[in-house]
């Protein structure tokens, strides 16, 4: 869902947006940190920001880390 925020944020097309791992942050909702492949060797860190049930909205994408690797550590940011 947060793939059109992502190539509209970097204005660039994805052909492959794959999560690998990722990890969460209890907040007024959930924080989601996701490490994303987007193309063989390039990676990129997103961090997702989903409210609370009751919001009816959807997830959000806060930011986001380019230029990493598949063995980078996913770390919150």
């Amino acid at each position: 869902q947060v793939k059109p925020q992502f190539e509209s944020k970097e204005n660039r097309n994805c052909a492959t947006f794959t999560a690998i791992v990722y990890k969460t942050q209890v907040v007024a909702g959930i924080n989601y940190f996701i490490k994303v492949q987007v193309s063989n060797t390039e990676y990129v860190h997103l961090k997702v920001f989903q409210s609370l049930p009751h919001e009816n909205q959807g997830p959000s994408l806060v930011s986001f880390q380019t230029g990493k690797t598949r063995d980078d550590p996913l770390t919150y940011f």
